[in-house]
């Protein structure tokens, strides 16, 4: 798979790669860039890609959480991107009764008035309860501590859509 990977052209991929960590074409582009003569193997890519994302400010780290949507938001359904869209259906997000799009409207909202950014989480393998558990807890800490929590989902989700790359064996 990563000899596939690695004869891709700089367009074929970016494109491949762009949405990794959520709208985010400048990270594929610069670990474009890191293949140099290839990558040794997935984990190879996987760090470099990784370590970009570690060594962005916090400014851009900050772009990367806003890109991400609000979860089960049925107004915006439309507008997600498929990864996005694939990962909330998986957790029954896309069938949330009017009570529990209400509630999920209300935290988003809560959410982003005190952080600036919205509610992250790897939703994969988690129903619709547990996302509303963790919601409510992490709705009550404190910036920091929420920031870096959001950093740490976006990396996870980064993990589970390069392992489900992998696994499609190109």
């Amino acid at each position: 798979m990563i000899n596939n990977i690695n004869k891709l052209s700089e367009t074929q991929f970016i494109k491949l790669f762009a949405n990794i960590f959520e709208n985010s074409r400048f990270i594929a582009e610069d670990l474009y860039r890191k293949k140099g003569d290839g990558f040794k193997n997935f984990d190879d890519l996987t760090n470099k890609m990784m370590d970009i994302f570690d060594n962005t400010t916090k400014g851009q780290k900050l772009k990367i959480l806003n890109s991400h949507p609000d979860l089960a938001s049925k107004t915006k359904i439309s507008s997600l991107t498929d990864d996005s869209k694939k990962e909330q259906q998986s957790a029954g997000l896309d069938s949330c009764t009017k009570e529990e799009f209400d509630e999920f409207k209300k935290l988003n909202d809560l959410y982003k008035k005190k952080f600036n950014f919205p509610f992250i989480l790897a939703v994969k393998e988690k129903n619709k309860n547990e996302i509303l558990d963790n919601f409510k807890k992490r709705i009550s800490f404190d910036p920091t501590t929420e920031f870096d929590q959001a950093i740490k989902q976006v990396k996870q989700i980064a993990s589970l859509r390069l392992k489900e790359l992998n696994n499609k064996g190109l």
